[in-house]
């Protein structure tokens, strides 16, 4: 697996590189790397809304993961899927990418978190949230320079 996750990186890059346009790949990515980096249990085959699985206290945690390659030459605000509001689970993680699909940062927000942000949103029908709100109202879990945040998850 982890040989093919490298190389649809490259080959993703590459088309991107080629075309300026992004293969719909980086969702599958980022679950790779989350469960890989934090050491998570995929979740079932059948498990919907989930992605994969933390277990606290004897307790299991349902995650939903969330992508964003964030390339230097966007000025947008970049904002993520739409957020599963109808299926089970606990929190989300956010993988950020650099240009070659390779991880950053990884984030954490509680499904308590993520909700009042997208109630706070004006209109927000969709159920997308910004990844600069995600950052705000989540906390960095694992960065590739290591730096990280203490706090509990809010």
């Amino acid at each position: 697996i982890d040989k093919l996750m490298n190389e649809a990186r490259r080959l993703a890059a590459e088309y991107r590189r080629a075309t300026g346009k992004t293969l719909a790949i980086s969702g599958e990515i980022a679950v790779s790397d989350a469960i890989h980096l934090l050491g998570l249990q995929p979740a079932p085959a059948e498990a919907e809304g989930y992605d994969a699985v933390r277990l606290v206290d004897g307790q299991a945690q349902r995650l939903q993961i969330k992508a964003r390659a964030v390339f230097d030459d966007t000025r947008r605000p970049h904002r993520l899927g739409q957020l599963k509001l109808d299926k089970p689970w606990d929190a989300a993680l956010l993988v950020l990418m650099d240009e070659n699909y390779e991880p950053v940062e990884i984030h954490e927000a509680s499904r308590a978190a993520l909700e009042a942000a997208l109630a706070e949103a004006t209109p927000n029908k969709r159920g997308t949230v910004s990844v600069g709100r995600f950052r705000m109202v989540g906390r960095c879990l694992w960065s590739r320079d290591g730096v990280t945040d203490d706090a509990p998850s809010r």
